[in-house]
């Protein structure tokens, strides 16, 4: 079952936005179970609650707490980085503002049809690799990880540091090893470094920022590899 919310001041949006989605899920032969909010505050209410969804789409212009008021306490105060989310509104003015929110998309209304395919394939796509785990040992405990938690990989001596938004583990390992496990989202940036570049918020041709605020040095040899794999999908 993916679970998909729907926030939006529009009772109209609302409804039309969620008979594309079953129309979606009907045609993929996949299970979706939908639910409408038409304020930010009961929104946030659910989610405090241990609400859960997959997918969430936000509008950014709700009466009292906007969307972007909705998706920064998703990231900062739930700590919440798995929740999809994509941002829908009238205007085009607001890229900036969003992207440390980290949105899977940003969609102009009127929404067509065409536009919720393109986000639901893209948003099944990402929930398949996140489900995908990687192991290690760590004393005699075992460690199943979802790599879409991996934040970044830092190589320690003869231990290897793994880093989600929530917590830290060490193992005996070295990166070389590490990064044949690992997903294609994951970039060696420098040979104590891997990050997952779906964490990236900053980037420049010696360094990116993640999301948590950690900054990472790019060594020489790595830049032209990290700016290829980084700007292949802008």
């Amino acid at each position: 079952m993916y679970n998909i919310g729907i926030c939006d001041d529009g009772e109209n949006i609302c409804t039309s936005i969620e008979n594309m989605l079953l129309q979606y899920a009907q045609e993929k032969d996949i299970q979706v179970d939908t639910n409408i909010w038409y304020t930010g505050e009961s929104l946030r209410d659910y989610l405090a609650s241990g609400g859960y969804l997959d997918l969430l789409f936000l509008d950014i212009e709700l009466f009292k707490m906007t969307g972007i008021e909705v998706g920064a306490y998703i990231r900062n105060q739930l700590d919440n980085m798995g929740l999809q989310i994509v941002y829908i509104s009238g205007k085009a003015s607001y890229a900036q503002q969003l992207f440390k929110t980290q949105p899977l998309d940003f969609l102009i209304k009127p929404i067509l049809q065409e536009h919720i395919n393109e986000v639901m394939g893209m948003a099944l796509k990402i929930a398949k690799k996140r489900n995908e785990r990687f192991e290690f040992q760590q004393g005699k405990d075992y460690y199943y990880i979802p790599m879409g938690d991996i934040v970044y990989l830092e190589s320690k001596g003869r231990k290897v540091k793994v880093v989600t938004m929530k917590a830290a583990f060490e193992f005996y390992g070295k990166l070389k090893n590490v990064v044949k496990c690992l997903s294609e989202d994951f970039i060696v940036i420098h040979q104590s470094y891997i990050i997952n570049k779906e964490y990236v918020f900053r980037y420049t041709y010696e360094m990116v920022e993640l999301v948590d605020g950690t900054i990472l040095t790019i060594s020489l040899a790595n830049r032209k590899l990290v700016r290829d794999k980084l700007l292949r999908e802008e």
